[in-house]
């Protein structure tokens, strides 16, 4: 005989072996009943609305919805500005109801390294590695700028004559883009950075020529240049991706080091939930991953699923935070200890 449980039952099935202590850190405890939402869910966003983070965070929510994974309603909530900090701020300040959700990317991390904020990571539970990226170098298809080598002679030259669009200092594609100046002998410290709130706003600002270049996730990109609305000068990746994308040099091929810095995405919860509510959203997530739908977004982007969740997912997460301190040090942007 074959049995099926469903999300509720298999949540009750996770907080029974949690009892057993062998669901990692995701175990509840003795006695701790299953959990469910009990209210709203809200998922936090930290750019602002019509950007990729802001898109795959109602991709989540519609799958919470359509997969009844959460039956409560689940809203989204943008809380751009401050290069990210805001969001990690107002999100800190929930702790510790786990009706609140934090889709992240790997400025949590940076900001902390550089000082624009003592929240960290330590400061959240982590849930869920979901995807990662890499990063595009971006200009308008007119641009007399064809390689990275153009780009880097041109600001050896004057290095306020091209200005650059982005969503944040210290974010993971800004470091990879001062990382690339770097090996290529120009001091990234004195670069024209012109801020916006999503990486669709910067996008329209390069189009417009309000900006010269954008470094943005690829996945943000993508569209724009599929369309050739844009052009991609060089992507991040260790090797040439695929697709439309097959023909669009790595920052490698040009004698550029980009290693040791993450352009993942994640979900945190709030800190202090319980062991039966931290289990509850591993399981959504692990939900989530498992989509058809999700899956087939990751690799139509040229993006990389790599779930992670528990112990694995909090040894990932110093490995990165060792990674991209050593990155950050190596550039300038690391705040002394």
């Amino acid at each position: 005989m074959t049995f099926k449980l469903g999300f509720r039952e298999l949540s009750s099935v996770v907080a029974a072996i949690g009892a057993l202590g062998t669901w990692g850190h995701a175990v509840a405890a003795e006695g701790e009943a299953a959990w469910q939402p009990q209210g709203p869910v809200e998922i936090v966003v930290p750019t602002g609305a019509g950007g990729e983070n802001d898109r795959v965070a109602r991709f989540i929510q519609r799958i919470f919805e359509q997969k009844k994974l959460v039956e409560t309603p689940v809203l989204v909530v943008n809380k751009s500005g401050g290069g990210q900090v805001l969001s990690l701020v107002y999100f800190a300040k929930k702790s510790p109801d786990p009706h609140f959700l934090l889709y992240a990317t790997g400025t949590v991390l940076s900001n902390q390294i550089s000082g624009r904020t003592e929240l960290g990571y330590h400061d959240l539970t982590p849930i869920a590695k979901l995807r990662c990226d890499n990063t595009a170098l971006t200009v308008a298809p007119d641009s007399d700028m064809k390689t990275m080598q153009d780009l880097i002679g041109r600001l050896k030259g004057n290095i306020r004559s091209v200005s650059f669009g982005g969503v944040s200092r210290g974010g993971a594609n800004n470091l990879v883009l001062a990382k690339a100046l770097r090996s290529g002998g120009v001091d990234p410290s004195g670069l024209k950075m012109i801020i916006f709130k999503t990486n669709a706003q910067s996008m329209t600002g390069v189009m417009g020529k309000h900006v010269d270049a954008v470094a943005s996730s690829v996945s943000a990109a993508f569209q724009n240049f599929k369309s050739g609305k844009l052009r991609i000068l060089a992507v991040s990746a260790p090797k040439r991706l695929t697709g439309i994308l097959a023909d669009v040099p790595t920052m490698a091929e040009a004698g550029l080091d980009v290693s040791g810095v993450s352009n993942c995405r994640y979900i945190y919860a709030t800190k202090g939930i319980t062991a039966a509510q931290r289990a509850f959203w591993e399981n959504a997530m692990a939900a989530v991953n498992n989509d058809e739908e999700w899956g087939a977004d990751i690799a139509q982007r040229n993006q990389m699923q790599d779930f992670r969740r528990g112990k694995d997912l909090e040894s990932d997460l110093k490995a990165t935070y060792d990674a991209t301190r050593a990155a950050m040090v190596d550039i300038g942007l690391a705040k002394a200890k």
